[in-house]
């Protein structure tokens, strides 16, 4: 359960991106995922101008606006929990299935681009998606975690869903532009309030710091934090 935890977690990190039409989401899902993420680009940017207060500034896009937010995350992880429940199995394994592509996408980077590598990636998540599930639906091996009630299983697949975003919308916020991680929250004259550390200890996206420092660090903290969940130190 763990591991497929932080699987849907990692690929989940990734999503909040759907409303860039050049991220790694974009492209995980071929024209499927290019189609969505200008309708996502499109809806967030029409929220935007619909909310905004009088200290938000005026903006072309869409991109770290509605899909960066808590609210955001609250209803894809309860959308993935309820299609769980509603669902059933189908459900579970599609839900499964789009975040290991997701999480593989993010994992291999640049090497998993191409629509060779594309089908790879697709054959290696819907292989690992079905084993999973399998592993899973074994007694005691973490369909029915946290949630025990007959009916219950996989309720609990929308927790990582919305730890992956927010884990996301903080890192963003660590950049330049911060992230409007709190709207609708109005905080002075602006809803969309870009969050974030003093300007003094930001960095910009896809910088050397994020690349060299920051990645290399957290996949360390990551390493260790699976190796003690796991009982190995």
């Amino acid at each position: 359960m763990l591991l497929v935890g932080a699987l849907i977690c990692a690929g989940a990190a990734l999503a909040p991106d759907l409303d860039h039409k050049a991220a790694t989401i974009s492209r995980a899902f071929g024209p499927l995922s290019r189609w969505v993420c200008e309708i996502v680009d499109k809806l967030s940017y029409a929220v935007y101008k619909a909310t905004r207060m009088a200290g938000d500034p005026r903006r072309n896009g869409g991109h770290r606006t509605l899909t960066h937010t808590w609210v955001w995350a609250a209803l894809i992880g309860g959308g993935c929990s309820a299609a769980a429940i509603l669902g059933g199995r189908w459900a579970v394994l599609a839900i499964l299935f789009a975040h290991m592509v997701l999480a593989i996408e993010g994992l291999l980077w640049r090497a998993a681009r191409g629509s060779s590598s594309d089908i790879l990636v697709w054959l290696l998540a819907a292989t690992s998606a079905w084993i999973l599930a399998g592993v899973l639906d074994k007694p005691g091996n973490g369909s029915d975690w946290l949630f025990t009630q007959p009916g219950q299983e996989y309720l609990w697949l929308g927790l990582p869903v919305v730890l992956g975003a927010l884990v996301h919308d903080i890192g963003d916020a660590l950049t330049v532009s911060g992230c409007p991680v709190l709207w609708p929250i109005p905080i002075g004259r602006r809803r969309w309030y870009p969050i974030g550390p003093p300007k003094a200890m930001r960095f910009r996206a896809g910088s050397w710091v994020e690349l060299k420092v920051l990645m290399p660090v957290f996949m360390v903290l990551g390493g260790i934090g699976c190796a003690a969940a796991l009982n190995v130190i």
